[in-house]
């Protein structure tokens, strides 16, 4: 089991870049899919990353390919979420999660941080 805590959101402007840290406790951390996940108002929750146990493989929903990388440090219990040339269309409340499974489907998350929001201005 491990709790999430989401940390780097913020107000910027569109094109900016933005850093989104998720560091969890638990000695398991490396046990899991890491994922990315984000809410806009009034929309359901939507897929935007997942990173495999090792990093050595990632997957991103079409909207945000070529300009979201995450990335994850065992040795640190973190994943990242690097967001360049941010759009308004990105403004949300984002969320990481871990996974048994790679899986971009949220009903197989079982842990959930509580959201960092992210707002772009145009």
């Amino acid at each position: 089991q491990i709790q999430l805590v989401e940390s780097g959101g913020g107000l910027v402007q569109a094109g900016d870049s933005l850093r989104l840290s998720c560091a969890a406790s638990g000695r398991t951390f490396n046990s899991y899919v890491m994922g990315w996940f984000r809410q806009a108002p009034g929309k359901e929750r939507e897929f935007v990353a997942y990173i495999y146990r090792s990093g050595a493989f990632t997957n991103y929903a079409d909207s945000v390919k070529a300009r979201f990388t995450i990335s994850r440090d065992n040795a640190k219990n973190t994943v990242y979420l690097q967001m360049n040339s941010l759009k308004p269309e990105d403004t949300a409340v984002y969320y990481c999660a871990g996974s048994n499974i790679a899986t971009t489907a949220i009903k197989n998350y079982n842990y959930w941080g509580q959201g960092t929001q992210v707002t772009v201005s145009s």
